[in-house]
This record gives structure tokens, sequence and C-alpha cells, in this order.
């Protein structure tokens, strides 16, 4: 029987080919959009992770940094930093707004940072300087691109000109993106002079993050204080209901695309085989015998078409990189698995419907044409 299995799988191999390539397409498309997501979601909450600050302070009723507003009298910088526990205390300036560019507008978040502290600064240089001076700003490198910048040419944020110090990597996504400035520019750019948007707070060695941020907000007056962790899973669901949930249903769409495709292939893979299934019932296989191979041949065809869309996938990525460097994508390992058993289950569920149909024929049949 396994030899039989074998020659029916590979018997026509173009048919195969297209069938494998097919399924294969539609779940290329699941793990591409999936990546999407992935990647616009991390570039989401990069600066909140990059800091890697064990709580946040922010303005109170403030609870989430995506397309909102926080300030904080700049006094209360010395009041966090004054309770047990806390080791040091960095505040930025923070701001939405649009750059203009070499005639290109781009929605970015803007960061201001105190002169010389990297705290809050990039984490990646693609050129230039590392952190910005007065009158100075950091911009992606893929927006840089995209206008034309060149060290030393202006942008225009809020309204003022800055001049371009040194392009961040790893800075840039279709959501959002990131541009560094100093803090006291900002604050003359926005006249919030006195105040600034968010604390990050490092604790002491052993001090709870979450007992730290309950401390502070007992102790300063009309503050919220959120650990890194939660401020990041409240920015990222709120970017993603202002957002991604496109990109999340283009992606159950491609899901649902490669379902229904490999459970028609392997229906019709089965079918075809009706007949001749027909001819070993009457020759005496068994029932069992022949529901074990067709599963196999379905499952063998799920397989090779999750394994031809890794390989798609993988050459995709570099490639949308170099092209389409706007696009941020990442493909994790727990896309691949989630795909990977969703093609397993789906091959072997598209078979069962036609089996029992091939199972239930009269074997006399075969020998009526």
């Amino acid at each position: 029987m396994f030899g039989w299995t074998v020659k029916e799988l590979f018997s026509a191999p173009q048919q195969l080919f297209a069938s494998v390539s097919a399924v294969a397409g539609a779940f290329a498309l699941v793990l591409f959009f999936d990546g999407v997501f992935a990647g616009e979601s991390e570039q989401i909450v990069a600066l909140i992770d990059r800091t890697d600050a064990d709580v946040w302070v922010m303005q109170d009723g403030v609870g989430n940094m995506h397309m909102t507003t926080s300030f904080l009298a700049d006094w209360k910088i010395d009041a966090v930093a004054g309770v047990e526990g806390v080791k040091k205390v960095t505040p930025i300036l923070y701001l939405n707004a649009v750059i203009e560019a070499g005639g290109r507008n781009w929605f970015s978040f803007v960061v201001g940072l105190e002169p010389g502290d990297s705290r809050a600064g990039p984490w990646a240089m693609a050129a230039g300087a590392p952190l910005p001076g007065r009158g100075e700003a950091i911009v992606p490198d893929v927006f840089a691109s995209d206008a034309g910048l060149a060290i030393g040419d202006p942008v225009r944020i809020a309204g003022r000109d800055f001049a371009v110090a040194g392009f961040s990597a790893d800075t840039f996504s279709m959501a959002n993106s990131i541009t560094f400035v100093t803090l006291d520019d900002l604050a003359d750019t926005i006249s919030s002079v006195g105040t600034v948007s968010y604390l990050l707070v490092d604790a002491e060695p052993g001090v709870d993050a979450a007992a730290l941020a309950a401390r502070i907000m007992d102790e300063v007056e009309k503050v919220n204080a959120l650990t890194r962790e939660e401020f990041s899973a409240r920015d990222y669901s709120i970017a993603v209901q202002m957002g991604l949930d496109i990109i999340w249903m283009m992606t159950l769409i491609g899901g649902a695309l490669a379902v229904l495709l490999t459970g028609f292939i392997v229906y019709s893979h089965v079918t075809e085989r009706e007949r001749e299934l027909a001819v070993m019932k009457a020759l005496g296989v068994r029932d069992r015998a022949i529901y074990a191979s067709l599963m196999v041949q379905a499952l063998v065809i799920g397989l090779l078409a999750f394994a031809l869309a890794v390989a798609v996938v993988s050459l995709a990525v570099p490639t949308t990189h170099a092209l389409v460097p706007k696009i941020s994508l990442a493909v994790t390992a727990d896309s691949l698995w989630r795909t990977g058993v969703t093609a397993v289950l789906v091959s072997l569920v598209a078979a069962v419907v036609p089996v029992r149909r091939v199972l239930s024929v009269d074997p006399v049949s075969a020998f009526h044409q």
C-alpha cells in the first residue's frame, strides 16, 4: 500500500506541483501579512521597549503614548527622583507631528531629549551624529532616503526649521516614525517651557517595578505610573485599534483563502481516484489502509505547500526590505508554527469528506464502466 501511495502522489508531477504551488501561494500570503503585522506592531512600541525603563511616569489620566498628550511640571522630576527605590529619572518631551522635508510629509513621534543624554535617544544610527544639538534633528534613514535628505539639510517640525544632524536606523514604519530633537528646542517650539511629557524611571537593584509604580503614584500628586510592560501593552493595544487592525483583517482573509484552497485541492486529489480506489476495495484492500494512504497524500501536499511558502517568504522578506524599506517585516517563530499547524490540520480535515465518500462506494461500481 505504501508503494501505491507514493506512486499515486507523484504519478502526475506537473499536477502535483501546480496544486502545491497554489496552496503555497495562499500560505505565503498569510505569512507575509502576518509578518507585516508583527513588524509594524514591534515598531509601534519600539521607543518604549528600546529605552527599557522600569517605570514610565505620565500625566494623571494618561495611560499610553500613541496619539496622546502628556504634560508634567518639571518640579515633578525631583519629586519622583526622591521616591524610595528610584535610581534615576530621565525626562523627555513628546509630540505627535508631521515632518516636512524635500516635498514629502510624514507623521512622526518627535522626542525631545536632554542635551547629551542618550537614555531615550536613537538606539541605532545609519549616519551622522548620535544625538541632536540645539537646532538639530535626527530623522529616520528611510524617511531621509525617500525625501532625498543629506546631513545639514533642513526639515520642518511643527512650523520650525531644524538641520538634519543624523539618520537613525530602525525608527521608521508605515504606522509611525521617530524623530529626535533636544528637549529645549521642542519646548520652545510648542511653548511648553517648564514642562515635560514623560519620566523614564530606573529602579534600584532588587526593587519591584510594579511596587515602585504604585509608590510613585502615592507620593507624587496627579501622576500616573506604569511598568514598561504594562505601558507597552497599552500603547500596542491603542495602536492596533487605530490602524493595524486593517493588516490583521488582511491576514485573516489570506488565512481563509489558504483554508479554502487547500480544502478544494485535497478534495479534488482524492475524488479523482474514486474509481481506482473502488477497484482496490473490490480486490480486498481494507478501508483502514485506503484511509491511511489518502490521509498521508493529503498531509504530504499540505507540508510541501507549507515548505514552499516558507521558502518564498524567506526570499520575499529581504527583497521587500531592499525594494520597499517603508514596510516593516518580522516573520516570527510563532507565525511559522501557527501556519504550519494550520497547513497540517486543514489538509487532514479537507481529506476526511472525500475519503469517507470513497469508502462508502460499492466496489462493484468499479466494474460498471
